[in-house]
C-alpha cells in the first residue's frame, strides 16, 4: 500500500491531486530532512501511475500499476539515488529497521558511491525518449538531487532544456542551494510544509513515542527524524551535549575517539544546534533546542564572544558536506571540537586556564 500522506502535507496534496497545480515538466521538492519529502514524492508518482485512484487522488495499491510500482518494476518509473543510499529512512521507522544492514554490510556500503553519476543520468535516455507504457506519464524521481556530481547535473540540464512530452522529473532536495541555479530555474519549486510543534507532537504520540518534545528538539523539530531517534542515539547525543556544557574540561581527542564512527553529519548537526542556542540566548535570552540545558547555556552565553561563535556556526554549515566523506574521520571531529573550544573559551587553548 502507498505510504501515508502526513497530516502536515494534506493541503499540498489536495492542491496537486485535486486542484491540478502541476505547471512544469520538472518539480523541485525542497525542505529540511525528516519532514516526509520523499514519501510525498513517491505517493505523487504512484498516484499518477495508478489505474484506480480514489476520490482524494491517492493510489489504490491494488491495481497492476500499483503492484509494479511497489515492487520497483513499473515500466514508467525510474528512481535515481546514490549507490550508498538505501530506500529512504525518511518514510517510516519500520522500513528503516527492515533495511538496516549488519556491521559487515555497513562497512562495505561505505565504499559505495555517495553521488549520483553521469552514467545514471545517461541511462535514462532510452526510458525518456521511447514510448511510454499505456500512454501514461513517465516519471523520474531523483533523491537527493544535491548528490548529483557536476557532470550528472549538466547531463540532466540538457534533458530539462528540451523535455520530451509527458515526462515529469521530480527532484527531492534537503539543500536547494547546492543545486545549480540553471536546474532550479527550470523546475516548479515547492517548499515542503513543516508541521508546527503541536501537530508534530500529536503525531508522534499517535506513533507511540514517549517524550516527543525532547525527541523533536533533539531532531531539529523534524518529526520523522524524531521517530527514528532511538535510545542508543539519544544516549550518545546527550553525552556529547554534556561535554559541550563544560568546554574547559572537554577532551577533543578522547571525545573524537568515541564519535568518529558515528554518522558525522549528525554530529555536526548536534554542534550546529548547540551553537545556535548559544547565539540565540546571547542575543534574545531564549533557547530553541536544548531546553533541558537552559541554565548552562545561559551561563555560557554570558561569557562568550559572539563573533567567533557566529563564525563557527556559519562554518559548520560548510562542514556538513565535508562530513559525508572526510579523509580522516577522527581528525575531522578533533579539529571541529578544538575549534569549538577556541570559539567559546579562547583562553582554554591559549593559556591552559
Amino acid at each position: 500500500m502507498p505510504a501515508e500522506i502526513y497530516p502536515w502535507q494534506q493541503t499540498l496534496w489536495q492542491q496537486f491531486r485535486q486542484q491540478g497545480v502541476l505547471r512544469a515538466h520538472a518539480m523541485l521538492l525542497k525542505g529540511r530532512m525528516g519532514i516526509g519529502k520523499l514519501a510525498w514524492a513517491r505517493n505523487l508518482a504512484q498516484s499518477m501511475l495508478c489505474e484506480q485512484v480514489d476520490t482524494v487522488g491517492m493510489a489504490c495499491g491494488k491495481c497492476p500499476g500499483c503492484r509494479w510500482f511497489e515492487q520497483g518494476q513499473h515500466p514508467n518509473f525510474r528512481m535515481l539515488e546514490p549507490e550508498a543510499l538505501s530506500e529512504s529512512a525518511e518514510i517510516s521507522e519500520s522500513e528503516r529497521k527492515a533495511n538496516k544492514a549488519d556491521t559487515d554490510d555497513t562497512k562495505s556500503r561505505k565504499k559505495l558511491s555517495q553521488q549520483i553519476s553521469i552514467a545514471q543520468i545517461r541511462a535514462l535516455d532510452d526510458f525518456i525518449y521511447l514510448s511510454a507504457h499505456q500512454d501514461h506519464y513517465k516519471l523520474i524521481l531523483i533523491h537527493p538531487a544535491e548528490a548529483m556530481n557536476t557532470a550528472a547535473a549538466n547531463a540532466l540540464l540538457k534533458k530539462l532544456e528540451e523535455p520530451p512530452p509527458k515526462v515529469l522529473f521530480i527532484l527531492v532536495t534537503h539543500r536547494a542551494s547546492a543545486i545549480p541555479a540553471t536546474i532550479r530555474s527550470r523546475c516548479q519549486q515547492i517548499t515542503m510544509p513543516v508541521p508546527d510543534r503541536k501537530l508534530a507532537r500529536d503525531w508522534l504520540f499517535q506513533q507511540g513515542v514517549e517524550d516527543p518534545d525532547f525527541r523533536l528538539a533533539m531532531s531539529g523539530f523534524a518529526p520523522l527524524l524524531a521517530l527514528q531517534y532511538d535510545e542508543e542515539h539519544a544516549v550518545r547525543h546527550i553525552d556529547f551535549i554534556q561535554c559541550l556544557c563544560a568546554p574547559k574540561e572537554l577532551d577533543p581527542i578522547g571525545l573524537a575517539e568515541k564519535l568518529h564512527k558515528l554518522d558525522l553529519p549528525s554530529v555536526v548537526g548536534w554542534l550546529q544546534k548547540w551553537c545556535y542556542d548559544l547565539m540565540r540566548c546571547y542575543v534574545t535570552g531564549k533557547i530553541h533546542y536544548h531546553l533541558q540545558q537552559e541554565t548552562v547555556i545561559k551561563q555560557l552565553a554570558m561569557t562568550i564572544d559572539p563573533i567567533p561563535v557566529a563564525f563557527l556556526w556559519r562554518d559548520l554549515t560548510a562542514l556538513q558536506q565535508l562530513a559525508r566523506h572526510p579523509l580522516n574521520p577522527k581528525l575531522f571531529v578533533e579539529e571541529m571540537l578544538f575549534t569549538y573550544i577556541d570559539s567559546v573559551h579562547p583562553r582554554v587553548l591559549k593559556t591552559g586556564k
